[in-house]
């Protein structure tokens, strides 16, 4: 069992004053910064994974993220970042907690990740994403799209999945509406993933609703889409 104290230390002695410095300007959120390099700390993530059975992960996740250190949340998330976890309902539990206390770019994405995984193996989840898309936290409104990416990158869809990516779409459709860069940078970084693979259904969505956009997301939306 690694504990809270010695996952810290670990940290601390990859981290930089300069670096840390740096993140804190960057990320304008009041916490502590240790200056650790992503290399670094998926080295340390990696090792902590492959040497504790999943309850110990999950202890040391949840003390990582309540440590309000900023790599320390980093690597709560990045914990929970695998395929295969099984049983993962605690897991699941354990992500979507995290979700309303998000408040950086870097953070919510690994979030998002690890979510986006659990959510993989069993797509009945979306049900409480759903619940999501009408919240007053963006970031938590932000995650109900960033959560469900994978189903922009599928090769061979089924049935299921182009009906889950309907439904997103639905609340892509309404997140039109909000204005604020949070939503709009989601709306349009989907549709770009989608583009990708289903260009006409991102025309479709453009012609139903960019006009609601702000010109600088649906040109970003549009950025992986053939002419027309």
């Amino acid at each position: 069992m690694i504990t809270l104290k010695e996952a810290v230390a670990t940290l601390q002695a990859s981290g930089s004053t300069h670096k840390a410095s740096e993140m804190a300007s960057h990320h304008k959120v009041s916490r502590l910064y240790l200056g650790v390099q992503n290399a670094a700390l998926d080295a340390a993530v990696k090792t902590w994974r492959a040497d504790m059975a999943l309850d110990e992960r999950l202890t040391l996740a949840s003390d990582l993220w309540d440590s309000n250190i900023h790599e320390g949340r980093m690597a709560a998330a990045k914990l929970l970042v695998q395929a295969r976890i099984k049983p993962d309902d605690a897991a699941w539990a354990l992500i979507t907690s995290w979700v309303p206390q998000t408040d950086t770019n870097a953070i919510a994405e690994q979030v998002c990740n690890a979510g986006s995984r659990r959510l993989l193996t069993n797509p009945s989840r979306i049900d409480e994403l759903e619940g999501w898309t009408t919240s007053d936290h963006a970031w938590t409104k932000r995650a109900a799209l960033m959560m469900t990416l994978p189903w922009t990158k599928l090769n061979n869809p089924k049935p299921a999945d182009f009906a889950l990516r309907e439904g997103v779409l639905g609340w892509a459709g309404d997140y039109t509406a909000d204005q604020t860069w949070l939503i709009q940078t989601a709306v349009s970084g989907w549709l770009r993933e989608l583009g990708r693979h289903d260009a006409p259904r991102v025309w479709a969505f453009l012609d139903a609703h960019g006009d609601n956009m702000k010109p600088s997301q649906r040109k970003d939306a549009s950025r992986n889409l053939p002419p027309r």
